[in-house]
């Protein structure tokens, strides 16, 4: 990439939108060159592996250049867009485009004369200055960290390291630069007990990857002499592609997230899932006359809401349920609050956005809440704080007609109700056979904290309720 030496452009990088995220796809472009630009103004969306973010610019300005195109994933402080600032060489640089991503540290021992050069001394007077605010992306907040990341390969002439000696059980030293892994990696490491400082990275740009925790978990195998007539190992098979009748589509983002959340959570909390089959039919009539009264006007009323209500009770009667498993410290903590997450099928993949303080709502309150995440979620503008900090999840599968399923914890969490297709089936009604509206649920909890009696009494309960809607008001 070609630098720009005219002192009136102002190249905007790709800022860290997550939490020590280390890339970001570029979703859609919102200026084109020659456009005009003002500070605040969104110039493109980009997607992490957590959610797609919409990117303001941090001043004003004409574009002069887009640096990728639309699907291009790019790394964090790689310049994205060029914009000409009025007032030429003698326009300040806002604060805002001087934090929008980690500034590499200088090549030690760098001449005084060549930073003199390349910058004006007020310039780099102005450089030394901390930044006065920090920019506030959509959906995040300002961010206090202070962790720095380590270098990127670029084209400037790097000076060698002096020999580093090998780890034998000691703790790096206190100025080692912070590992690069993306989230899943961190968590993997955490699960496993690797310390990610001992780890020999394999990935580009010195990135930690999955194989390089399990490498660094697997203690060395010792060597066993290898058979005399041990037949010779047969060639891997090559991998064949046909491009007319396959479609190869690359999992990354949000999906690649998922699909990594969901392995670690398989593998890691001991699932349990239970199964009760239930008459919804007073709670579907229910429905129906809510749809109908004043205070439940304009909001959305269906049997989820109910269902959702249903397990906060059974929450309330059963709060050892409402917990998450602490692997450093061997506890279970026990969550005074319920943020109920929702989860929902998006063209981007699976999100589980949450409800925070869902305990505390009344009926039309959570009705306006649940209607407010389905909502953004179609829109795909759910923020990574909405998904953060869950404690129970509901996935309804019943919408795509499906009977029932077992669903997979979401990570860091206790439970998951899976809410089946809600049908019209012969069912044993005050000694007759008539048919009624009748769903299966499954809720799938974590043996480690959940036991079989605390899980049942919750689904049974979930179950009662729904059988009979006039509990929701005796037992909460």
């Amino acid at each position: 990439m070609t630098t720009m030496t005219d002192a009136s452009v102002r190249e905007f990088k790709m800022p860290d939108v997550g939490e020590g995220l280390t890339e970001a796809e570029i979703l859609k472009w919102y200026v084109q060159p020659g456009d005009t630009v003002t500070d605040g103004q969104v110039v493109c969306e980009v997607e992490t592996a957590k959610a797609a973010v919409e990117l303001p610019i941090p001043y004003d300005g004409v574009v002069s250049e887009l640096r990728f195109p639309e699907g291009t994933t790019v790394d964090v402080g790689t310049a994205i867009i060029a914009v000409r600032v009025a007032g030429g060489a003698s326009a300040p640089v806002p604060a805002q485009a001087e934090a929008a991503a980690p500034a590499a540290p200088a090549a030690p021992e760098a001449p005084a004369a060549a930073a003199s050069a390349s910058a004006p001394a007020s310039a780099s007077a102005e450089e030394a200055k901390p930044a006065a605010r920090q920019p506030v992306l959509v959906g995040y907040g300002v961010s206090t960290s202070a962790t720095k990341r380590r270098p990127r390969k670029g084209p400037e002439v790097t000076v060698p390291a002096p020999a580093q000696p090998e780890l034998n059980g000691h703790a790096p030293a206190a100025d080692s630069p912070r590992p690069l892994a993306k989230p899943p990696v961190r968590k993997l490491a955490k699960d496993l007990g690797v310390d990610l400082t001992a780890v020999t990275p394999s990935g580009p740009d010195g990135i930690i990857t999955r194989e390089d925790v399990h490498a660094a978990a697997t203690p060395a195998a010792v060597t066993a002499p290898a058979p005399v007539a041990a037949a010779p190992a047969a060639p891997a098979p090559v991998a064949s592609y046909d491009g007319v009748r396959e479609t190869r589509i690359p999992v990354k983002g949000v999906r690649k997230a998922t699909a990594a959340a969901m392995v670690g959570s398989a593998f890691t909390a001991p699932h349990v899932t239970e199964f009760v089959t239930v008459d919804v039919t007073r709670t579907m009539k229910l429905v129906e006359e809510l749809k109908q009264d004043k205070e439940m006007q304009g909001r959305r009323v269906n049997p989820l809401l109910l269902i959702a209500k249903a397990l906060l009770v059974a929450i309330k009667r059963n709060p050892d349920i409402n917990a998450s498993w602490d692997e450093a410290n061997q506890e279970i903590v026990v969550k005074h609050y319920v943020n109920l997450g929702i989860a929902a099928a998006t063209p981007r993949g699976l999100i589980v956005p949450n409800i925070k303080d869902a305990q505390d709502k009344t009926l039309p309150q959570l009705a306006d809440s649940l209607g407010e995440l389905v909502a953004t979620a179609r829109e795909g503008k759910t923020s990574p704080s909405a998904m953060q900090g869950g404690t129970v999840t509901i996935t309804n599968v019943g919408v795509f007609g499906v009977d029932t399923g077992t669903p997979i914890l979401n990570p860091g969490e206790s439970a998951i109700l899976a809410i089946g297709a809600i049908k019209l089936q012969p069912w044993v009604h005050k000694g007759k056979v008539k048919p009624r509206q009748v769903t299966t649920l499954a809720l799938s909890f974590d043996h480690r904290l959940v036991d079989g009696e605390l899980g049942s009494k919750v689904l049974a309960d979930v179950a009662a309720i729904l059988e009979q809607p006039k509990r929701l008001i005796t037992w909460a």
